[in-house]
């Protein structure tokens, strides 16, 4: 200890360079920092490349000249000295079995999972209503998709509107020309009636158009259901008056009293509160709600109506389907009766369409998602009131409005002078 007192008071030089001792008694450093590197011949030489002086200031005792450093394979580039680079956001290290640690694989998040830090071990899960974006490095809202105002909606507003001014227009026609022979065969009555559902069939498309609603969802399929059956039973009666009347002309046939006009609204009444009573049940069971599909496509939420009840929702197509065969069935065996206006041949005509409509919706809308079932079932609505409106009112309309001249008894009964 004594020794140690003198030798921190003690400095010499040997060679040129000047030894001295620190507070501890350790003499302070002094270095040549040498670099080996391959000479022009083969051999190995020894570069001084740097230095590092105790003696100096701090941040000033260590000299590196990097301009004469060579690394192996004669490079002047620093070598990175490292396994596996840095896993980017979006991406989470997986470590190599069977390799050291720091080698590992860069696996890209999967989609609907991120992560925003250097080398993160996992991927974090976006919450529901979120969803990764490109890089999967944040998540972002879900895009919200419902039947909208746009090109689709449109064109399906359109189509619905100039039904309804059509069949509007149709039921103008026949007002003005009410007294005529056309209008009054085969009970005027029903004609208006069917005309009437008909521009509700119309409007009922509008319903599935717009942002789902508690309200919207129960009227969207009620509202079509008790329209079409109400149009249906019209119809229906309709053609049970063309098989009655051309019976009643048979000896010792009386049939025509028992379906009256009274008896008519009552088979129309009956069949359509059928339908009533059904959509009631299910709206008092287990009715419509708006709900949110997030299975169909993970980065969207497609808002939706849940029919609630998949049996009733069946039972009131099932139910439309049964009238609809029967009506073609009686206007089936009434298509060869005679007159020069038949109207049981366009009956069928018009359950031919419908019939085809309706089946091939049922494959189409069980295929199709969300917005697109919602327009599937808006066109099958429109189609079908269409194929009715034409089928029915167009031929009337051109006597009424062309062939006024065949617009008469005798003619429409083919008992016209020849």
């Amino acid at each position: 200890m004594k020794l140690q007192h003198y030798l921190q008071e003690v400095n010499f030089q040997i060679g040129g360079e000047v030894v001295d001792f620190d507070a501890k008694g350790d003499s302070v450093p002094y270095y040549d920092i040498i670099n080996w590197q391959r000479g022009t011949e083969g051999n190995i030489e020894f570069v001084n490349v740097g230095l590092f002086d105790g003696t100096k200031a701090v941040g000033q005792k260590l000299l590196i000249q990097e301009d004469r450093i060579m690394w192996a394979g004669h490079q002047s580039e620093v070598p990175v000295s490292v396994c596996s680079a840095s896993c980017l956001p979006g991406s989470r290290k997986a470590v190599r079995r069977g390799e050291p640690i720091c080698c590992f694989d860069c696996v890209p998040c999967d989609s609907g999972k991120i992560s925003n830090q250097t080398n993160s071990v996992d991927c974090a899960i976006c919450p529901e209503d979120f969803w990764s974006n490109n890089d999967r490095t944040a998540c972002i809202s879900k895009k919200v998709e419902y039947l909208t105002f746009d090109s689709l909606g449109i064109a399906l507003t359109v189509m619905s509107v100039v039904g309804a001014c059509f069949t509007l227009a149709v039921c103008g026609v026949f007002f003005c020309h009410r007294h005529t022979a056309i209008v009054r065969v085969n009970n005027s009555e029903l004609s208006f009636f069917i005309l009437f559902a008909l521009t509700l069939c119309f409007l009922c498309s509008l319903l599935f158009i717009g942002k789902p609603t508690y309200w919207s969802c129960m009227l969207r399929h009620t509202a079509f259901s008790i329209t079409f059956s109400l149009c249906i039973s019209c119809i229906l009666g309709k053609t049970l008056v063309v098989l009655a009347a051309f019976t009643a002309t048979r000896p010792g046939h009386n049939i025509m009293k028992w379906l009256g006009p009274k008896q008519q609204r009552t088979i129309i009444s009956s069949c359509t509160l059928v339908q009533v009573v059904i959509c009631a049940a299910w709206l008092i069971d287990v009715p419509p709600f708006p709900s949110r599909n997030t299975q169909y496509e993970h980065s969207k939420i497609i808002l939706e109506c849940s029919v609630g009840s998949s049996l009733a929702f069946w039972c009131v197509l099932g139910y439309i389907g049964l009238q609809a065969c029967l009506c073609f069935v009686l206007a089936f065996l009434a298509r060869k009766l005679p007159g020069n206006f038949n109207e049981a041949k366009f009956i069928t005509f018009s359950m031919l369409i419908f019939c085809a409509v309706w089946l091939a919706f049922i494959p189409a809308y069980i295929s199709s998602p969300g917005n697109y079932a919602d327009a599937v079932e808006s066109f099958a609505i429109l189609a079908s009131s269409f194929g009715l409106l034409f089928c029915l009112f167009a031929p009337k309309s051109y006597i009424i409005l062309l062939k006024s001249e065949k617009n008469t008894k005798q003619h429409l009964m083919g008992k016209e002078k020849k």
